[in-house]
This record gives C-alpha cells, sequence and structure tokens, in this order.
C-alpha cells in the first residue's frame, strides 16, 4: 500500500479534474500495481472487467450492497458507476457494506471510495470468525472474490455461527463454500449475489455437493459462467462466476439455471493476463437479459454479437456458448454446476483449414486441462499429507 501510495502521489494531477476522472486514475493505479504484485496484489483487488461484468448481472440499482472481502472496493466503485450510467446519484441509491481481514486495505477501500465521491461503512474484521456487519437476510446485493481453496480455518469456533445453519456446515478442509454460506445468508428474501469461486467448488462432492443440492432445490442458483484462465492475479487457473437470486423462486424460471461458458471470450492484455473488452462484458451480460426476459443494453458495440447469435433477440440455447438447464438436468449430472457439463461444443464448418489457428485453439485447451490438473494434483497432495498425519 505504501509503494502504490508513492507511486500515486508523483501524479500530476490538474486540481479541475472531476471526482470522476480522479477515481478512474486511482482505479488504474490500483490495477497497475496489483498486477505488478501478482498474487499478493489480487488479494487486495478484482480485475476490473471481471467485477464490471458481475455488476452488469446483478444491475444493482438501488438498495443495500454487501461485500465480506472487499479487497480495495472495486465491487462498490463499479456499482456505483452502474447507478450513474442509469441516470441516478449512487450516494442517494446505494449504501455501502464491506468488511476485510487486513487494516492497510481497509484504508485502501476507503481512500478509493473517496476518491470516487463515496461513503461506506467498510470495517477490518476476519470473516470467518466475525459478522461485523449482522448480515443475516440484511442485504438487497452481495458481491465478492474471496480468497480460493483456504485451509485450517478453525470451525470450533464458527459452532453456532447463524451464517451457516440453514445449510450446513461443510467437511472439507478448505473454506470455499463457507464464503457460499457468508454471501447466501446476507441475501434478504427477493434479491442477488454475484461472487467468483474456485472452479473446483461446481462438482465438489460429500457434504459440499449436500449444500450445492439444496441451493438448487431452493431456486436460488440463477446463473454460471465459466472464465478463462490467466483473468485473476491470485491464480492463473480458470474461475467460475456463481449468482444466487432468492427471488427466483417465485417466477417462472425456478426450476431452470443459465450456464454460460466464457473460456474462449477474452482479449489478451499480456503473456499472462486477460480481461472481457466492453463489449464482451455488455455481450456476456445481454444472454442474462434475455434469459430473465428483460430488455438489453447496447452502448458498448454488442449489438453485431447478439444480432449474430440472437437474430430474433429472444434467447436461445447456443452450442459452445450457452444453456439453460432444469433441476432434472443438473440432478443427471450428480448436481454438477460446472456449464462445461451443460453447453457443450460449438459445431464448426471446416472450410481453409488454418494451421496456427487450429494449433492455438490447441494449446489454449491444453492449457485449460493442466491448469485443472495442476489443482486437482495439489488436492490430491493434501490429501496424501492428511491420512499421513491421521496415521
Amino acid at each position: 500500500m505504501v509503494e502504490l501510495l508513492k507511486k500515486f502521489s508523483k501524479v500530476d494531477i490538474d486540481t479541475d479534474l472531476t471526482g470522476d476522472a480522479f477515481g478512474k486514475i486511482y482505479e488504474y493505479f490500483l490495477g497497475k500495481f496489483a498486477m505488478s504484485e501478482g498474487q499478493k496484489g489480487g488479494e487486495f483487488f478484482t480485475p476490473t472487467s471481471v467485477v464490471k461484468l458481475i455488476v452488469e448481472i446483478l444491475e444493482p440499482y438501488h438498495g443495500r450492497i454487501f461485500d465480506p472481502a472487499c479487497g480495495s472496493g472495486g465491487m462498490f466503485v463499479q456499482s456505483a458507476s452502474f447507478v450513474k450510467r442509469h441516470q441516478k446519484n449512487p450516494s442517494s441509491e446505494i449504501s455501502i457494506y464491506g468488511q476485510e481481514k487486513v487494516g492497510e486495505t481497509v484504508r485502501l477501500c476507503q481512500m478509493n471510495l473517496a476518491v470516487n465521491g463515496l461513503s461506506g461503512d467498510v470495517k477490518e474484521g476476519n470473516t470467518y470468525y466475525e459478522d461485523i456487519h449482522k448480515s443475516i437476510d440484511k442485504f438487497d446485493f452481495v458481491m465478492a472474490n474471496p480468497p480460493f481453496n483456504v485451509d485450517k480455518v478453525d470451525k470450533e469456533r464458527m459452532e453456532g455461527d447463524p451464517r451457516i445453519i440453514e445449510l450446513g456446515m461443510p467437511k472439507a478442509d478448505n473454506a470455499n463454500y463457507l464464503w457460499i454460506h457468508f454471501i447466501y445468508s446476507g441475501l434478504n428474501e427477493k434479491v442477488r449475489a454475484g461472487f467468483v469461486m474456485a472452479n473446483s467448488a461446481s462438482d465438489a462432492r460429500s457434504s459440499e455437493l449436500e449444500i450445492r443440492k439444496k441451493l438448487i432445490k431452493a431456486g436460488a442458483v440463477d446463473v454460471m459462467i465459466a472464465v478463462g484462465s490467466n483473468f485473476l492475479y491470485t491464480v492463473t487457473l480458470p474461475c467460475t462466476l456463481w449468482f444466487l437470486d432468492k427471488g427466483k423462486a417465485d417466477t417462472i424460471r425456478r426450476n431452470k439455471v443459465l450456464f454460460i461458458d466464457a473460456r474462449n471470450i477474452y482479449q489478451q492484455i499480456d503473456r499472462a493476463h486477460r480481461e472481457f473488452s466492453a463489449e464482451q462484458i455488455e455481450f456476456l451480460a445481454n444472454i442474462v437479459r434475455l434469459y430473465r426476459g428483460e430488455a438489453v443494453e447496447t452502448v458498448n458495440g454488442a449489438d453485431a454479437m447478439l444480432q449474430e447469435k440472437f437474430p430474433e433477440s429472444i434467447y436461445i440455447d447456443i452450442a459452445g456458448l450457452c444453456k439453460v438447464a432444469t433441476v432434472d438436468d443438473i440432478e443427471a449430472q450428480g448436481w454438477s454446476l460446472n456449464p462445461g457439463h451443460y453447453v457443450g461444443v460449438a459445431e464448426k464448418i471446416v472450410d481453409d483449414f488454418d494451421f496456427a489457428e487450429r494449433l492455438g485453439e490447441l494449446n489454449e485447451g491444453l492449457e485449460l486441462l493442466n491448469g485443472e490438473a495442476r489443482e486437482l494434483e495439489e488436492r490430491i497432495a493434501e490429501n496424501v499429507v492428511k491420512l499421513l498425519e491421521n496415521k
């Protein structure tokens, strides 16, 4: 944080700049600093394009927003930008609540809010053991990018925690499903959550499968989006975006889930980093809007992509891109929420064979498989160590 502030202080900023411009400069430096720090930087900063996609799908027009792992506050800033883009005043439309375990990161978040003309109740605390905001059923929107696969959480300290009661304590020695509990329990009756999660959580077995089944049967799981590798700074592996909606249980979508495979949708920033373009974010968000029966938005140039895939301006399943599955479909897949199990592969008509292009596609597929293999290898190694320790 100190290094970031030093860099920020060297910038010659015109005092006539608006708050919007000042906030964008700060966001730019946050992103560049986080990218240079790699995994450490990813602990306080979620890449902006991922945050924007989450916000566009959640549509936080009005209400209380909570992030239980808020880092530098990107979810709050992008929510405010969304409100402003829809001709509303963020200060009067949304209220901000955050929790973060690192004191320096809390101050980074507070500064990020301040330079963007926002205020919020952001407090320091370990979310595993402290529910500082008394979050049960309190918030209209919950969004987060929690740390993946955290082990050695002291579950005995969490005995009786009301955030865990409804779905049950997960037995696995990683905190992925604890975060799902924290996010789900914070929602009030009719609203939405969006968060980043390790791919392994979509297919986790044992007690985690039972928790996932409860969420699906309750009609709370709305949208699942597979994201490719090299989007996050904490891990190079692919990840999944989860979207929950407690209000969906009262709609015709109650027994349906939209799966989107966005692993081949990205723009390359450098060798090690990718992001979504504004057009790609709009396209993906509009798939969700069509699925929900909402009007699409085309301010960032997604018209052509939408016209190509959805020429009638209504939602349809597209092999390799999106699929609406029923609860029966999901049960038949062992209650998996992995988009790849439902979306399938796009059909390709081969005309002129382009060797370089095909080689690139195969290399991309190999990279994804290698990432999944590394993740599986780490989990196996952890289990072997535990077995040896228990002997």
